[in-house]
């Protein structure tokens, strides 16, 4: 097979996982993953269940991919954050800001995709450890530039990065957040974060 009929077939594939995906997670958002099967996501995709399998093995590695473009989302957001021409301090404030409000907003809301989240994070899938290791390299280029520029002590950035997220987890982690919510004897958000930005400095 010619290199351009392989472009073509490599768009057809991902166009029709692209396909599963959307539909998969639109039915999970509107049924709950737990009442969501394979032959529901063909049937609304005038598919038949073979056809799906082509494309992924199980439900659970369909969900692993929605899960995924998620994460990817978060991940998006971070990096735009950190690159941004404000301060170390200010960059890594909105980050757990923004974090939070997606948080609350994606995951805690719509109580569909928090039962996706929930079941995802007690799989302990790899997709998740590497979302966190992902946005703790990114962090610990922001507290390098914020040593470099005198705002934060001099420290590995790499230990801090951990250190900051471990400090902020509960403003970011679906869980944690959704248990926190009524409770009156929690710290508030900004307070958290003030907190964790001071352990940065001198």
């Amino acid at each position: 097979m010619s290199e351009a009929a392989n472009i073509v077939v490599d768009a057809a594939r991902q166009e029709n996982v692209t396909r599963i995906l959307d539909c998969a997670e639109r039915l999970f958002r509107h049924y709950g993953y737990g009442k969501t099967n394979v032959a529901d996501i063909a049937r609304e995709l005038g598919m038949s269940p073979a056809n799906i399998y082509r494309f992924f093995a199980s439900k659970v590695e369909i969900h692993q991919a929605v899960c995924g473009r998620m994460l990817g989302a978060s991940y998006k957001m971070a990096y735009e954050i950190s690159r941004l021409p404000i301060s170390a301090e200010e960059r890594l404030r909105r980050y757990v800001q923004a974090q939070y409000k997606m948080t609350l907003e994606v995951m805690l809301d719509d109580q569909k995709v928090h039962e996706m989240v929930i079941v995802a994070l007690e799989r302990d899938w790899g997709v998740i450890d590497k979302h966190i290791d992902s946005i703790h390299d990114l962090f610990a280029e922001v507290i390098r530039d914020g040593i470099e520029a005198g705002e934060f002590r001099e420290q590995d950035p790499v230990v801090a990065s951990r250190c900051f997220g471990a400090a902020t987890v509960i403003l970011c982690h679906p869980q944690m957040v959704a248990q926190c919510l009524a409770k009156t004897n929690r710290a508030m958000p900004d307070d958290l974060i003030d907190y964790a930005i001071k352990a940065l400095k001198k």
